[in-house]
């Protein structure tokens, strides 16, 4: 089409023709966050500005660099974040015969750390039945990590509410899902440690009294709380998923962890958006099944609340997923290889400039249909490093 809108201005168009809200959801996936760093980058070169952002784990960090800083610092403080969590030892260097290099790499991060990132708790390896405290239980310490966000994230900024800063943690105590956001109160860096305080690696973090734990164990896509906004506003999703729901069946243990992973991690994404779907679907039915109804009928204060239940919003999701490299194994959410992060980063790049040149959320629909999901699939494996 000769009208087609495209990048800033096809997103400038959905603002403006629906009043219009752009979200940015960053799941978690450790090392694989890299691929977030790389969709930011390219819609701060498009000139996107969210006007949400949502993450957890490693994508409440990404989420709290973008909102912790002006916009003219965002991608630099995100560089910056990066830059610090690279694990550059000798076994990055080692050629990946039979995966020896990997699996020394592997094994080397875990015992020392990410410098920036996180430390070990020598205490923890003393023994699973000793007593480390509920604020001290985990093998590794986020002191690093603390140190890192409290330099890079300007926490004034951030909760000055532009763009607006969810994070996800699961409640300890009641197995229950809390989504902390700077629209209800202040964020600190607390919130922001314990939606990646992933057991047993990271202990839990306590806010007013009671311990959280990364987001990602309970809902690691946190999409939901878009739907559940009050009031809700129809939005453009940028939804930002690391985990492949779909792949080969495995023939070895090592493929089996893998696979075991992505399913664990990827949150049933297709069941999910299509949940999510559903009931916005029907939402709109029910608008519409109003407008049919008689005036005097229309009126009456029965009708008026069931009524109630209708949506006209509108949620375009536009799911970036990163890709499957025909070398990675289970091992890829803690490969913080300077390769490993420039090549996932420059994937998400590559993504997003491909979803904003298509503006596949640009055009006519279905007035039915609330939940519009456009995919912007990676090829089914990428080659090897």
């Amino acid at each position: 089409m000769a009208d087609k809108l495209r990048g800033a201005e096809a997103v400038a168009a959905f603002r403006g023709e629906v009043n219009g809200q752009v979200a940015l959801v960053l799941q978690g996936g450790g090392a694989l966050g890299a691929y977030q760093a790389g969709v930011w980058q390219a819609l701060d070169e498009a000139g996107v500005e969210p006007d949400w952002v949502i993450g957890t784990s490693i994508g409440a960090i990404n989420a709290s660099l973008i909102a912790g800083n002006a916009p003219e610092r965002r991608l630099e403080a995100m560089r910056e974040f990066w830059r610090r969590v690279e694990s550059d030892h000798i076994w990055h260097r080692v050629p990946s015969w039979f995966g020896i290099g990997e699996t020394m790499s592997y094994w080397t991060t875990l015992l020392a750390g990410i410098s920036g990132f996180f430390s070990p708790n020598p205490a923890a390896f003393a023994g699973a039945h000793l007593r480390l405290g509920a604020d001290g239980a985990g093998f590794y310490s986020t002191m690093p990590l603390r140190k890192t966000l409290g330099e890079l994230v300007d926490l004034t900024l951030l909760n000055q509410g532009a763009p607006r800063l969810t994070v996800g943690a699961a409640h300890v105590r009641s197995s229950t899902m809390r989504y902390f956001d700077s629209r209800e109160q202040p964020i600190a860096l607390d919130h922001i440690l314990a939606s990646g305080a992933l057991p047993p690696a990271f202990p839990a973090v306590r806010i007013d009294g009671e311990l959280y734990w990364d987001g990602g164990i309970m809902s690691n896509t946190p999409t939901e709380v878009i739907f559940d906004d009050d009031p809700r506003r129809s939005s453009l999703i940028f939804a930002v998923h690391m985990w492949n729901p779909d792949g080969p069946e495995p023939e070895t243990i090592l493929e089996v962890l893998h696979r075991q992973k992505d399913i664990q991690y990827s949150s049933r994404i297709a069941g999910h958006i299509a949940r999510l779907k559903q009931a916005h679907t029907l939402r709109h039915v029910v608008t519409e099944l109003a407008r049919l109804l008689p005036e005097d009928v229309r009126s009456t204060e029965a009708a008026m609340e069931l009524a109630s239940y209708g949506c006209v919003t509108r949620m375009h999701v536009v799911r970036l997923l990163a890709p499957r490299f025909a070398d990675e194994t289970h091992t890829k959410d803690v490969d913080f290889s300077p390769s490993g992060i420039r090549r996932r980063w420059n994937a998400g790049y590559e993504a997003t400039m491909r979803a904003l040149e298509e503006a596949p959320w640009h055009g006519e629909f279905d007035p039915i249909e609330g939940v519009i999901l456009h995919e912007a699939k990676p090829p089914s494996a990428m080659p090897a490093k």
